[in-house]
């Protein structure tokens, strides 16, 4: 294995992807811990301690990589690009246009995205102004501090420019995503998201770590295997259908014929049903 590894540097082009998707990366992290004017840092600071506790706060956290709490300038992170993306596959269905540009190509994939982007920023604005919103009226810290204010001035210009701040940062972050796809290894949307979660790790392991229940300290790397398990699991699991091809005859020969199967996976969603619902949580 370390063998391939120091193989894969040696390779020029291969070396310069992966350094670029870091680097990458390190700037989407690097903005996802700078806080968006206009807010109150020590604010800021409780609402973190909060959203260590769980609950819909601590997953939507999970998914921003503590951006959203951070009241950072990716707060929002990538999934109004995602949100947008099952929007345009859901439209589709009923509107006949975009089905022409599924059936173009290259051509029509590239209306598709164009509109996706047009849609990603209409969606930042409304999640943006909505979570302002909230953490204006300390709806997001209710648990232990109801009266947690994040926005120090409410009013028009201050709202604008958070809202402004924090839907430029989503358009930035969307824009890497396409750049790692484009010039780095690809699944740039994949590897941010990836990214947003791993960086979750370390609070993860100090929580479990400084843990007063030794129940909870013993058990838990045993039932974080089990789970990771049964995920691939479920993810790697498939219903053979039997599909049986007839014979034909061809000439004074018999060819073709035999049976295969037709590989349908137990979980053929993924976790788009899980990002759409985080989507969802942030409306």
């Amino acid at each position: 294995m370390l063998s391939s590894l120091k193989n894969i540097f040696k390779v020029t082009d291969l070396r310069n992807k992966i350094l670029f998707t870091m680097f990458v990366i390190t700037l989407y992290r690097l903005g996802s811990n700078i806080t968006v004017p206009g807010s109150d840092f020590k604010a800021v600071q409780d609402l973190q301690r909060q959203a260590q506790s769980g609950g819909v706060l601590g997953f939507l956290n999970l998914f921003s990589g503590g951006a959203l709490t951070q009241m950072a300038v990716f707060a929002l992170g990538i999934m109004p690009y995602i949100t947008s993306s099952i929007i345009m596959q859901l439209l589709a269905v009923v509107i006949p246009r975009i089905e022409q540009w599924q059936k173009q190509g290259a051509v029509g994939q590239k209306k598709i995205t164009q509109w996706t982007r047009y849609m990603t920023v209409g969606l930042a604005v409304l999640q943006a102004t909505g979570i302002t919103y909230q953490f204006n009226n300390g709806l997001l810290g209710r648990g232990t501090n109801t009266n947690l204010k994040l926005v120090t001035t409410f009013d028009v210009p201050h709202v604008a420019l958070i809202v402004l701040t924090i839907t430029a940062g989503t358009a930035i972050v969307m824009w890497m995503g396409e750049l790692i796809t484009q010039r780095g290894i690809g699944n740039g949307i994949s590897l941010m998201i990836c990214a947003s979660i791993v960086s979750r790790l370390p609070s993860g392991l100090q929580a479990w770590w400084t843990s007063d229940n030794q129940v909870f300290k013993v058990m838990m790397p045993f039932l974080a295997l089990a789970v990771i398990a049964a995920v691939v699991f479920i993810q790697e699991g498939q219903r053979r259908i039997p599909v049986q091809y007839a014979k034909r005859v061809i000439g004074q020969r018999m060819s073709g014929g035999g049976q295969t199967y037709l590989p349908l996976r137990v979980n053929m969603a993924g976790v788009i049903p899980a990002f759409f619902a985080s989507s969802f949580l942030h409306r």
